[in-house]
């Protein structure tokens, strides 16, 4: 399995190998470079890749045939489109699963706890969410987890248990964090790209594509694209014979401490 150890150890000896070479024979100092630049591209997709697995066994689907998804929401609790969204899963009798910022929860306690009254999962989606938390030491990592933590259990009795990196970024400190802190991180295996896709019907073609057993998706409940074309996604997924399942059900997940 590729991963952060195996790759450094791998690295290592094919750095003694060139220095052995080098002493023996010569090498240009290219050959040197080739090696540190093949290392960067292996480490940035494991990086940028959340189900790379290469820091830390993130589940980003499940093994299953059976005609089984869910789906999940990121950077909630908002004001805008978080009520409209839980109005339509209401609707189509749909659980889903709301990886909250912690920030965010002031103020909108109502919309937390209605995400949890109706019968939602509620994960950590980091405090902060910000722009160079991938930066931060494993400890100030771990310290924002637990503050959004703090601020669940304030609102809701309730300590998550499911982690999901903000944008996907995994890294050595994070994944010190997530070990020490106790969390179980989760993936996606569907990237809806709903901040990104304005236009509904190419958002809709892009996951359409994705239903196929065991898949986690991945939306924003942030976005006002998810909202309008998330009735008529769930009318397909329907249709194919598909269930929308709870995400921890479909995961074999435990989802609070």
């Amino acid at each position: 399995m590729l991963n952060f150890r195996n790759t450094n150890i791998f690295f290592i000896v094919l750095l003694a190998i060139l220095i052995g070479v080098h002493i023996q024979y010569g090498l240009p100092i290219f050959a040197y470079c080739l090696l540190l630049i093949a290392y960067a591209l292996i480490v940035f997709w494991g990086c940028y890749y959340v189900g790379s697995n290469f820091f830390i066994k993130i589940v980003c689907k499940a093994n299953t045939d059976k005609k089984e998804i869910a789906i999940s929401f990121d950077d909630g609790p908002a004001t805008n489109y978080t009520k409209e969204i839980l109005a339509i899963l209401n609707a189509e009798h749909v659980k889903a699963t709301f990886f909250c910022i912690g920030k965010r929860i002031a103020g909108n306690e109502t919309i937390l706890k209605q995400v949890l009254a109706e019968g939602h999962i509620i994960g950590n989606h980091s405090y902060s969410h910000h722009f160079w938390f991938d930066m931060y030491a494993a400890k100030k990592m771990q310290d924002d987890l637990q503050q959004m933590d703090a601020e669940m259990e304030r609102v809701t009795g309730l300590k998550p248990k499911l982690f999901r990196p903000p944008y996907g970024v995994t890294n050595p400190n994070l994944a010190k964090a997530i070990s020490n802190g106790g969390y179980t991180p989760v993936g996606w295996s569907v990237r809806s790209l709903d901040t990104v896709i304005k236009d509904g019907k190419k958002l809709l073609a892009k996951i359409n594509e994705g239903i196929t057993p065991g898949a986690v998706f991945l939306f924003h409940d942030t976005s006002k694209t998810t909202l309008d074309v998330l009735p008529e996604f769930i009318q397909e997924v329907k249709k194919r014979g598909y269930n929308i399942i709870p995400l921890d059900k479909l995961l074999a997940l435990q989802p609070y401490a």
